[in-house]
């Protein structure tokens, strides 16, 4: 699968068994890919399905809880406040 290179791409196991390189990735199972141009999946015995995501990473900070992801825990608690006042 073709990705674009510089982007932060995950794997995510959706079913059955995959090797990637020389990693292997179950159901359930996320793997942080090293930058490149192609991602090169081998199913297991029984085959496999995963997930490929791909985009530019977004070098600022993360802040999360639960549902909420923000940029700072000042954000993640105005946005709690705001939603608990149904002004979300």
């Amino acid at each position: 699968m073709p990705v674009t290179a510089g982007q932060t791409a995950l794997l995510y196991g959706v079913e059955g068994q995959l090797a990637v390189a020389d990693t292997s990735l179950a159901k359930g199972q996320l793997g942080v890919l090293s930058d490149g141009d192609t991602v090169q999946l081998a199913g297991g015995e029984q085959g496999g399905r995963a997930l490929l995501l791909a985009a530019r990473p977004l070098k600022e900070p993360v802040a999360r809880y639960g549902s909420f992801v923000m940029n700072t825990q000042q954000e993640i608690q105005q946005a709690i406040e705001d939603y608990q006042a149904g002004r979300f």
